[in-house]
C-alpha cells in the first residue's frame, strides 16, 4: 500500500501564491503562510479542540485501524498527517473531518457551518529518503513557524509522544 501524506485546513481564508510554481512549491509556499496563522480561524489553538483532533488521529490508527501513523502535528489552523493507509483516503478524510468537526463545532457553539476546508492535500511517498524528509517536515512544522524551539516541546504532535520523534526514520518497513 502507498504511504501518503495529507494536510487538513480549517474553513476560512486562503493565501494562494501568485507566482507560477510547481505543485510541490505551491504547497510549501502556502503551508508556510498558513504556519504563520495570519489569516483564517485558529480554532486549533484551543486545547479542547486540539485534544479532540489528537484523540481522533490516534483512534483512527488504534481503534478504527484506518492507517498506521508515521508522523502528525496539529498547528493553530491546520493539521499534517503522514500515514500508511489501510482504507481509502477519501473514507479516512471523511471520517476524520466529520467526527472532529462535529465535536469542535459543539465546543465553539457553532451549528451547521464548516469547520474544515473541503480540500486536503495528499501525496504518495515514493522512497525512504522522501519519507524521512516528510517526517522531518511534519514534526518540525511548529519549529519552522517559530512556535517552539524543538519538535518535542510542541504539545500536539507525534514528536511530543516519545521525545524528539515518536516516528523515528529508519529504513525498515512501517
Amino acid at each position: 500500500m502507498p504511504r501518503s501524506q495529507f494536510g487538513q485546513r480549517l474553513a476560512g481564508g486562503s493565501a494562494c501564491p501568485t507566482a507560477t510554481l510547481t505543485p510541490g512549491q505551491s504547497f510549501v509556499a502556502l503551508d508556510r503562510e498558513i504556519d504563520k496563522a495570519t489569516f483564517g480561524p485558529v480554532w486549533l489553538e484551543d486545547p479542547r479542540i486540539a485534544r479532540v483532533v489528537a484523540d481522533a488521529i490516534l483512534y483512527g490508527e488504534t481503534g478504527r485501524q484506518f492507517y498506521r501513523l508515521r508522523a502528525w502535528v496539529i498547528m493553530p489552523n491546520h493539521v499534517h498527517l503522514l500515514l500508511l493507509p489501510r482504507a481509502p483516503l477519501p473514507a479516512i478524510t471523511r471520517w476524520l473531518k466529520g467526527s472532529t468537526a462535529r465535536q469542535a463545532n459543539l465546543i465553539l457553539g457553532r451549528i451547521g457551518v464548516a469547520f474544515w476546508q473541503d480540500e486536503s492535500f495528499d501525496h504518495r511517498v515514493r522512497n525512504d529518503f522522501e519519507l524521512d524528509r516528510i517526517v522531518r517536515y511534519v514534526e518540525y512544522n511548529p519549529v519552522s513557524a517559530g512556535l517552539v524551539s524543538s519538535p518535542s516541546v510542541w504539545r500536539w504532535s507525534s514528536a511530543r509522544l516519545a521525545g524528539e520523534s515518536a516516528c523515528p526514520t529508519t529504513t525498515h518497513e512501517i
